[in-house]
C-alpha cells in the first residue's frame, strides 16, 4: 500500500509557474512605479486581524466570506485572514494617523482570502494591489483616483479597457426620497447582482431581501438603467431628481461632472471613463464615488480593477473623522484575463536572466563565473549551466527552451584567440567578440 499523498491544489487557488509568475511580478513591478509616481507611500499590515476588526465592515455577505483562524488549542477562533487590504488600513490609519498626519497616501499589495464558490478569474486567495488617499473629502483625491486607474493600465499594456464610474450620492438621495435609506444595504447589494442576473431577478430580489415593493425596486432601476453619452446620463440624471431635488444627489452629480471635466483636461482619453448609475459595489462602507475597470475585449471576467470613497470606515476603530477613497486592483483576475488575451507579458520566457553561459570546459569555471559576474555588474542578468556532462546542443536546447536571448560559448580555441562567441538563439546567428568588448556588446543586444 503506498503511503505517497497525491499532489494537487485545493479548489480555488492556484500555483504559479514561471512563465506566468515572471509576467505577475512585471505587474505589480509596473503597478508599483505608478503608485510611486503620484506620491504614494508602501505599508503592510498582517495577514490576519482580530475578528472584531475583520467583521461587520463590509455588510453580512462579506462577513460569511471570512476565514476564522482557530487559537493554537484550537478550540475557538480569534482572529481571521483579512478579507481585502482596506479594513485593515481602516485599522491602521486609526491607529498611526497621528504620527503619519493627512492626508496620507498609501500603497500596499499582499494575499487576500474569501471563502467564496470560485470561478474565471475568482480564486479563494489572491493579492491585491491597492493605494488609497486617507483623511481628505476633496474630489480632487476622487479624481485622482481615476487618473492613477487609466495609469496604472496603460502601464501594464493595455489600451482597450473602460473605467466605470458612478456616486453612492445620487443611490443614497433616491433612496432618501423614497424613504428606503434604512433599506440601502441589501438593496444596493441587489443591484450590484445587476449585470450578472438581469433586471427581472434583481426587483424580485429587492422586493424578498429588502421588503420593499415593486414600484420602489423599479424606481432604484430606473436610476441604474440610465444610458446614453456621459453627458446625457448626468443630465438625465438631474432631471430625475428635478421634481423632488436632494442635496445627495445634486452633490453627486457635480463630483461626476468635475471627474469627467479634470480628467479630460488632464488628457485621458474620454472614452476610458463611462458614468454608469447600475455601478454599486457590494461593500457597505461606500459612500460616494465608486468605479469599476473592464478589460473591453474581455468584459465577462468582470471588473478587474475597483473601489471607492469610504468616508466613515475609519470610525470603527476612532473618533477622529479619516474619510478616504483608493481602488484595488485584482492582480491574480488580471492574470487570468491576461493569459485568456495572450498579452505580450506574458512571452512564454521561464527564466529572468537574458544570458546563458554554456558551460564548455569545467576546468574554465572560473572565467566562465568570472564573465558573468562583470555581466552582471552591468545588470545583465545571467546563468552559468551548471552541468560540464551536457553536450552543447543539449545546452543551447535549455537556453532556447527557457527563453534567453543569447548564448555564450568560449572553449580552448577561443580562449586562446581572446574572444567569445555570442550567439543570438531567436535569429541563430553567433559572432566572435573580443573578452574587451563582451559586456557593451551584450549590453547593446539585450
Amino acid at each position: 500500500m503506498s503511503n505517497l499523498i497525491t499532489p494537487r491544489t485545493l479548489s480555488g487557488f492556484r500555483d504559479y509557474l514561471p512563465s506566468v509568475m515572471l509576467a505577475r511580478e512585471e505587474v505589480l513591478r509596473r503597478a508599483r512605479e505608478v503608485y510611486r509616481s503620484y506620491g504614494f507611500t508602501p505599508i503592510d499590515t498582517p495577514a490576519c486581524e482580530s475578528l472584531d476588526v475583520l467583521l461587520g465592515k463590509g455588510g453580512d455577505e462579506s462577513d460569511k466570506l471570512v476565514y476564522r483562524v482557530l487559537s493554537a488549542r484550537g478550540d475557538k477562533a480569534e482572529m481571521g485572514l483579512r478579507f481585502d487590504l482596506t479594513v485593515p488600513f481602516a485599522r491602521f490609519s486609526a491607529q498611526y494617523i497621528n504620527e503619519l498626519g493627512t492626508p496620507f497616501k498609501r500603497y500596499a499589495m499582499g494575499p487576500v482570502w474569501r471563502g467564496e464558490r470560485p470561478g474565471q478569474g475568482r480564486y479563494r486567495e489572491f493579492w491585491q494591489c491597492d493605494f488609497d488617499t486617507i483623511g481628505t473629502t476633496s474630489n480632487a483625491a476622487d479624481i485622482e483616483t481615476a487618473l492613477v486607474i487609466n495609469d496604472l493600465f496603460t502601464a501594464i499594456g493595455f489600451d482597450k479597457f473602460e473605467i466605470r464610474v458612478n456616486n453612492r450620492l445620487l443611490l443614497n438621495g433616491l433612496l432618501e426620497l423614497n424613504g428606503l435609506a434604512g433599506k440601502a444595504e441589501p438593496l444596493l447589494r441587489s443591484l450590484d447582482k445587476l449585470p450578472k442576473i438581469g433586471r427581472e431577478k434583481v426587483a424580485e430580489e429587492m422586493v424578498k431581501e429588502a421588503e420593499v415593493t415593486a414600484l420602489q425596486a423599479n424606481a432604484v432601476l430606473d436610476l441604474a438603467e440610465t444610458t446614453g453619452a456621459n453627458a446625457d446620463v448626468l443630465n438625465k440624471a438631474e432631471a430625475f431628481f428635478s421634481a423632488s431635488p436632494n442635496e445627495k444627489a445634486a452633490e453627486g452629480i457635480r463630483r461626476l461632472r468635475e471627474l469627467l471635466t479634470v480628467a479630460k483636461a488632464a488628457g485621458v482619453p474620454e472614452e476610458r471613463i463611462k458614468i454608469d448609475l447600475s455601478i454599486a459595489r457590494g461593500l457597505d462602507y461606500y459612500t460616494g464615488t465608486i468605479y469599476e475597470t473592464f478589460l473591453t475585449d474581455l468584459p465577462g471576467i468582470g471588473s478587474v480593477c475597483s473601489g471607492g470613497r469610504y468616508d466613515n470606515l475609519a470610525s470603527k476603530y476612532t473618533k477622529q473623522v479619516l474619510p478616504g477613497v483608493g481602488a484595488s486592483l485584482g492582480v491574480d483576475r488580471l492574470i487570468a484575463a491576461m493569459e485568456e488575451l495572450k498579452h505580450p507579458l506574458l512571452t512564454g520566457q521561464t527564466t529572468p536572466a537574458q544570458v546563458l553561459i554554456v558551460n564548455f570546459d569545467a576546468a574554465r569555471l572560473g572565467d566562465y563565473q568570472r564573465i558573468a559576474r562583470a555581466l552582471r555588474a552591468a545588470c545583465v542578468n545571467v546563468e552559468v549551466y551548471p552541468d560540464t556532462t551536457k553536450k552543447i546542443g543539449t545546452q543551447f536546447a535549455y537556453a532556447e527552451k527557457r527563453g534567453f536571448k543569447l548564448a555564450v560559448v568560449a572553449g580552448p580555441a577561443e580562449f586562446e584567440q581572446g574572444v567569445w562567441k555570442v550567439k543570438d538563439l531567436a535569429k541563430r546567428e553567433e559572432t566572435a567578440v573580443p573578452e574587451a568588448e563582451l559586456v557593451e556588446r551584450i549590453k547593446q543586444q539585450v
